[in-house]
């Protein structure tokens, strides 16, 4: 309620009026109470936007790196998601404020013909070049992937490196480095939803891949990879199926388990999770639940984290949009060298929004049966 108070009208009959209708309404439709938010929002740091005017209207899919001189952030932005000029945009975080966004890269196949770009990904190799992967095309099913390098922390681009044909690369979460390869989480979309995992060795910069872990049965996307402490890797995914699909290697990411639904809604909307520097995992998602495409903005909210010793059983930890109206969607998460969590996302398709939290000081409030604790106390 308190960030909410700074956008009310000075007049105090008018605030009065808002806030009970804004109570009314919360009840109404099983919002958490005040006191609940407060429990909410617990370890939130910074919460900003990254930028309050761009050269687009519309903006989608963002990304976030640490390098030696500071964080780093992606998105694509144009006239909207799949028009010919939509573009992959950087902004740099220097002393608390972000640089305005900067076109690093658009989706020209040559001279003529020109398509969109689509979901940036980006991973900072120790001790050596920040690393943007990105995918160009009509639309996800004509995608590309390509790949375009910094070597002074993002201040400058390479020229675009075409992927292999059939690699997509990291298609939305970050990948995972495992001595010299890069376990690159990725989905298709042309024959039913698939994920598949993609390998990237360093070394001789050879890509290599597996088939699919999973048939129709589930229709799942965008695997996040995280690290749990008996060695085995498992990964959770958007999906079709009303539910986060989870799966489990054994052996480093060359082989899944069959996937398997755990107790946590998806409403067909992308997620990001990591493994957190003390073994735990944090995973942001919208908590709710559709089959639907969830295209309509309504079905994109809220948007919240939750914590979880064993990757399984998953505690309700923070809130950070709530708000009916509008889309906040497409979240990423990294942890920076000094423990602090960083959170973008989208924020109704209009800005990106940057949330720093602190994990020592995040509530945990037990979900029973998947349901999201109506009150955190």
């Amino acid at each position: 309620m308190k960030r909410m108070a700074g956008r009310i009208n000075n007049s105090a009959v008018v605030s009065v009026l808002f806030i009970f209708l804004l109570f009314s309404f919360q009840s109404s439709k099983g919002q958490v109470d005040e006191n609940a938010d407060v429990f909410y929002r617990q370890g939130v740091v910074v919460d900003q936007f990254i930028y309050n005017n761009a050269p687009f209207p519309s903006v989608h899919s963002p990304t976030i790196a640490e390098t030696p001189e500071g964080l780093v952030a992606a998105f694509f932005g144009g006239e909207y998601e799949g028009h010919p000029e939509v573009s992959i945009y950087v902004s740099r975080l220097s002393d608390s404020t972000w640089s305005a966004p900067v076109k690093v890269v658009d989706g020209r196949v040559n001279d003529t013909l020109r398509k969109a770009c689509y979901n940036p990904v980006l991973f900072q190799l120790p001790g050596r070049e920040l690393l943007l992967f990105y995918k160009v095309g009509f639309h996800v099913q004509d995608w590309s992937g390509y790949l375009i390098r910094s070597f002074d922390h993002g201040k400058t681009w390479s020229h675009p490196e075409p992927l292999p044909e059939g690699f997509l690369g990291p298609v939305k979460n970050a990948p995972l480095l495992l001595n010299d390869v890069l376990l690159c989480g990725s989905s298709t979309e042309n024959d039913g939803w698939k994920v598949h995992f993609e390998y990237f060795n360093l070394k001789d910069k050879h890509w290599s891949k597996k088939m699919p872990i999973n048939d129709t049965t589930w229709g799942i996307i965008q695997p996040a990879i995280l690290s749990l402490r008996d060695g085995r890797l498992q990964m959770l995914c958007r999906s079709m199926n009303e539910a986060i699909v989870t799966s489990f290697s054994s052996d480093g990411g060359k082989h899944w388990t069959q996937p398997t639904a755990i107790n946590l809604p998806n409403n067909n909307s992308g997620i990001a999770a990591i493994t957190l520097q003390n073994g735990h995992h944090l995973l942001v998602y919208n908590h709710v639940k559709t089959k639907e495409s969830a295209w309509q903005e309504l079905k994109r909210t809220p948007l919240n984290v939750a914590v979880s010793e064993d990757g399984l059983r998953w505690n309700a930890s923070l809130i950070l949009e709530d708000s009916p109206i509008g889309e906040y969607s497409y979240p990423f998460v990294m942890q920076g060298t000094d423990g602090y969590v960083h959170v973008v996302y989208t924020w109704r398709r209009e800005k990106i929004k940057y949330v720093k939290i602190d994990p020592v000081l995040l509530n945990k409030k037990e979900m029973k049966d998947g349901v999201w604790p109506a009150n955190g106390k």
